[in-house]
């Protein structure tokens, strides 16, 4: 299989292409040539440029399938299909579940969920927030359902973790488990969580297009329910740490913390389609272990997201005392009291 891949040397693609390969796959690689240019150097690569519609050198040659890793504008799909026009067997477009609406989401949600109104005005990615991010998506997934109807996929995955996440959203509770002790969690430990291994997504991809698969698929993980309390515990574990789980009140800056969700059905979605047609299932734990030890071979940078280990120390003194200090420094009722 001769298997062009648009984007593939970051995260989610870099797995992809590592699996493609790993199954025998011809792969050739399609981007600028900036981020990651030293992975797979025996791989051919095109070079080209998406947000300035450079897409010159797709106007030759032919693929088994495209797999669109880096299409988050209407503009972005639409100019790649155009240049590759029918020279390729498949089309598998990464999406999203931003997609979907976000009221009236039962726990076991599946692809048939009613999404978000398409928006097609979005001019370029620095335009894209969370209002418009997941409308995009839908009005990309619209393009290349219209372009390729049966020879078209989407693969919507929930949060990826693995190892060469540059999101930090998993790599923030994998190194503060392995710290052990005391974890201030802005949220209820109870919530669920949806966590999809990178390589078990990059699995799933290869096979939908070495199989010829059509359809909407979720890549959601683990493949048993867990909660936010569970995953840092299984940190742990992973880490050889104990830790004790200590509540504290959400403030307004905690909104987008790592893994902290309001919306709790949107964490509870079905695989039931995707691991039908192959998705495996990585235990948590050992996606934590991957990540920890690629966290700490890669000299734990600082992490953009979460609590500084001041802020946390600060805070757990605070509920240690019964009161937390909101935005306006007024005094706020702990947990519980």
């Amino acid at each position: 299989m001769h298997l062009l891949v648009l984007g593939g040397t970051s995260f989610v693609g870099r797995a992809i292409v590592e699996e493609a390969l790993r199954r025998g796959a011809e792969v050739t690689l399609f981007g600028r040539g900036r981020t990651g240019a030293h992975h797979f150097p025996d791989v051919p690569r095109l070079i080209g440029d998406r947000d300035t519609g450079d897409y010159g050198a797709l106007c030759d040659g032919r693929w088994d399938a495209v797999v669109d890793v880096s299409g988050y504008v209407p503009r972005h799909v639409g100019q790649a299909m155009e240049a590759i026009g029918d020279r390729c067997g498949r089309y598998l477009f990464i999406s999203s579940h931003a997609v979907y609406q976000r009221s009236g989401v039962g726990p076991g949600s599946d692809e048939d969920t009613p999404r978000r109104p398409p928006v097609r005005t979005v001019d370029s990615v620095e335009l894209l927030d969370e209002e418009t991010y997941g409308p995009a998506k839908v009005a990309c997934e619209d393009d290349v359902l219209a372009r390729y109807g049966t020879r078209a996929t989407i693969v919507r995955p929930g949060k990826v973790a693995g190892p060469h996440d540059p999101s930090d959203t998993f790599t923030y509770w994998v190194r503060r488990a392995a710290r052990g002790g005391r974890i201030a969690l802005p949220a209820d430990p109870a919530q669920p969580v949806q966590v999809i291994d990178s390589r078990d997504l990059a699995v799933l991809v290869v096979r939908l297009v070495m199989e010829g698969t059509p359809g909407v698929f979720h890549a959601v993980g683990p493949a048993e329910p867990t909660t936010i309390g569970s995953l840092i515990e299984t940190c742990a574990r992973a880490a050889g740490t104990e830790v004790e789980i200590v509540p504290v009140p959400a403030e307004p800056e905690t909104r987008m913390f790592p893994l902290v969700r309001a919306n709790w059905p949107t964490q509870q979605r079905s695989s039931a389609r995707a691991r039908a047609a192959g998705l495996p299932a990585t235990p948590l734990e050992a996606t934590a272990a991957d990540v920890l030890a690629w966290d700490r071979a890669r000299g734990e940078p600082p992490v953009r997201r979460g609590y500084t280990v001041e802020e946390e120390a600060a805070l757990l003194a605070r509920t240690d005392d019964g009161t937390t200090r909101g935005p306006s420094g007024t005094a706020q009722s702990g947990p519980g009291r």
